[in-house]
């Protein structure tokens, strides 16, 4: 899993699954640029990672391909290229049935986690494929694979991520870029804590009882961690992973039926 002079560029990297995969990343002898909203957040997680000249924020918000693009470029004028991204942003609030469904609520989804992985995939081919090498990361989701009921606007956006990440692999395939999805199960991080109580009302569950039934969907009867998903994170992004593209990866205890 070496990454020695490596550049990975992780959106969403202060918490949760982003800052797994950045600290896996970092382990492994990447540099690192960590993407956040926060200010305050970003620092935090730089004076934790203590990874020194290897590790940078940069602050930015990506549900606006600007935001997306002052990420790219900060992230060349720090270390000079990208060999890894990570398209990890992502979320969705104002979750309800589909016939009480706001159209903001559609369409913040689709700009949080799809269109945001669409813009940087973009940028960062643009560097990569004259390189001849890149791996791309988007983290998907168990429900890019399966739907549920009242998280319409989540599951829309992560199939729609699976989809364009196939056909992306099919055009890229023979440049030495690979790009393939990272499906995780449920894992308690903090959007889930922030966003989790409503996405459970929405299907008339508590959040304890949302956590509840994903657990007792698995095969390991538990949810994942962070940890098990940037585990596959260094395999993709590594040179062993060079012969995995267009691919569906679950990291989700054994719930997904493919």
């Amino acid at each position: 899993m070496e990454l020695q002079g490596r550049v990975a560029v992780i959106t969403g990297g202060t918490r949760g699954i982003g800052r797994a995969i950045a600290e896996g990343f970092l382990a492994d002898g990447a540099s690192v640029v960590i993407n956040g909203r926060s200010v305050e957040k970003g620092a935090q997680a730089l004076k934790e990672m203590n990874g020194g000249d290897r590790v940078h924020f940069v602050q930015g918000d990506v549900k606006s391909r600007e935001g997306c693009q002052a990420i790219i470029d900060a992230a060349i004028a720090k270390y000079g290229k990208i060999d890894i991204m990570v398209n990890n942003a992502g979320g969705a609030t104002g979750h309800a049935p589909v016939i009480d469904l706001e159209d903001w609520a559609m369409e913040d989804s689709l700009k949080w986690n799809f269109w945001s992985t669409f813009w940087c995939t973009q940028m960062v081919l643009r560097d990569m494929v004259p390189r001849g090498w890149g791996r791309i990361i988007n983290v998907s989701s168990l429900e890019g694979k399966h739907g549920k009921p009242g998280v319409s606007i989540y599951v829309t956006a992560k199939h729609a991520i699976n989809g364009f990440t196939k056909s992306c692999a099919q055009e890229i395939g023979t440049t030495g870029v690979t790009i393939n999805c990272i499906c995780p199960g449920a894992i308690e991080t903090d959007i889930m804590r922030d966003e989790g109580p409503a996405a459970a009302a929405s299907m008339g569950l508590t959040y304890q009882g949302l956590l509840d039934w994903f657990a007792s969907e698995a095969a390991i009867k538990r949810l994942n961690t962070c940890d098990e998903v940037a585990a596959v994170a260094s395999l993709l992004a590594s040179e062993a992973g060079a012969g995995i593209t267009g691919s569906m990866i679950s990291v989700d205890g054994g719930t997904a039926a493919y």
